[in-house]
């Protein structure tokens, strides 16, 4: 079931395109990566999914709702830029914008207690928010998007600067609230994060959807141009041949990047007569190697 749905929607500010005919949907229990460089438009999208920003054109359903104001209590939100009052204690912090985000009130100490055992601050309870480390903050500010339990969470880069510890704490409760149902929005320029973390992803560049589709789809659109081969003897020879971009090697271990249009059976069959050819497999291409593909040198200029 669909939770969030983009159709067509478009942002400028004066004569910059920050988002153009911009279609995507995020169904329940799914993590979708919005993706891109610094500056593509994912920001701006997501301002728009809040209702933060007025989109130019285009139609935006939250939850079944025409403006996410009508799902406020059924979201929750990461922003980029992070921002709790920094004299107010971390508790009551908590239990602000729990009551804020339609907690009930016999449910708010509970509630913001579980939350701060979650990120391991409860001995920060009573301390102000200007007492913490970024890291802690960052944690105390993730809790404050998801202590409604929302249907709809929608994260705007959320596991920058953290620390290992943290990180993997994190991660683990994004993938129980997907686990439960919710629909999450993710949105980083951290590949790694996104072929973690990610079912789905959408790739945006200068405010345009460039590829969008699953792991396992976006992979499979890309051809295999890496071969990976364990040799035994003179693989020299590999660096002359001219069906072949460039050659790694580690011991036995032999990484080649194939020119466009060559065939790895073409190359197994220049090793045959040449070296002994313990292991050999194509590497299909990770995430990052097709985002720097597919956005290469480019400067988007959106926000």
């Amino acid at each position: 079931m669909t939770a969030l749905m983009l159709d067509g929607v478009s942002k400028s500010f004066g004569a910059t395109a920050a988002v153009s005919n911009l279609n995507l949907s995020v169904q329940r229990g799914c993590i979708c990566g919005l993706l891109g460089p610094n500056g593509a438009g994912k920001t701006t999208t997501i301002r728009m999914i809040m209702d933060i920003i007025v989109p130019d054109h285009g139609r935006i359903d939250v939850l079944g709702c025409a403006s996410p104001a009508a799902a406020k209590d059924r979201l929750g939100y990461l922003p980029e830029e992070r921002g709790l009052y920094r004299k107010m204690k971390v508790l009551q912090t908590l239990k602000y914008f729990a009551a804020i985000k339609g907690v009930p009130d016999r449910q708010l100490d509970g509630r913001a207690r579980q939350w701060l055992e979650l990120m391991g601050a409860s001995s920060w309870a009573n301390r102000r928010i200007e007492e913490l480390s970024k890291g802690m903050q960052q944690k105390i500010q993730f809790a404050v998007a998801c202590i409604n339990e929302p249907e709809l969470l929608i994260l705007d880069e959320p596991l920058a600067a953290l620390d290992p510890i943290n990180l993997d704490s994190l991660k683990s409760i994004i993938l129980s609230f997907r686990s439960r149902g919710t629909a999450i929005l993710l949105s980083t320029h951290m590949m790694h994060e996104a072929e973690e973390l990610c079912d789905h992803i959408v790739l945006v560049n200068k405010g345009r959807s460039v590829l969008q589709g699953t792991l396992s789809e976006v992979r499979g659109r890309r051809q295999a141009d890496t071969v990976v081969a364990e040799l035994e003897g003179d693989s020299a020879f590999l660096d002359a041949l001219p069906f072949v971009a460039a050659v790694r090697r580690d011991g036995q271990a032999v990484e080649m990047s194939l020119r466009d249009g060559a065939d790895s059976q073409q190359l197994l069959a220049a090793m045959v007569p040449r070296v002994r050819v313990i292991s050999f497999r194509l590497k299909m291409p990770t995430l990052h190697e097709i985002f720097v593909r597919t956005v290469g040198g480019s400067d988007a200029q959106g926000s």
